[in-house]
């Protein structure tokens, strides 16, 4: 798939099989995000994403680990007619501040295809064993 970019912090993928590649703050100055908020940091970035597909901002699992940093609305959604700047908008979950300087990997970008669904007004649904049973209705175990 080809992706149009401008920007001088490009996305890459830290491995061969990689399904998310890295995305960099772009910043002229350091900040630090302190514990239980949050920030929209900026990738310097703008994409132009093929018809059928979105690119989700998604956490990345070592910040996750070792900082509590995780992205406030995981994934964010990327639409492929959007043409502004990606923002990531980290929260620190963790309990110490946590700096962030100039290129530093904040978070990864997946393609995906999308599907636009066909809704159809129906009386009823189909039964099923769930049934209505919502939020943790399974248990744990």
């Amino acid at each position: 798939m080809k992706v149009k970019i401008t920007g001088r912090l490009i996305p890459r993928y830290q491995s061969e099989l990689a399904s998310g590649c890295d995305l960099y703050a772009d910043i002229k100055k350091p900040l630090t995000i302190p514990p239980g908020s949050f920030c929209a940091v900026p990738t310097g970035i703008r994409i132009e994403i093929p018809a059928g597909f979105e690119a989700q901002v998604r956490p990345r699992s070592g910040l996750a680990k070792k900082h509590g940093i995780g992205i406030m609305n995981a994934p964010g959604t990327v639409d492929a007619d959007y043409r502004g700047e990606i923002m990531v908008i980290l929260f620190n979950f963790g309990r110490e501040p946590f700096p962030i300087r100039r290129r530093d990997r904040i978070a990864q970008l997946v393609f995906c295809p999308v599907e636009h669904a066909d809704f159809r007004i129906v009386k009823r649904l189909r039964r099923t064993r769930r049934g209505r049973g919502g939020f943790g209705h399974s248990g744990t175990r």
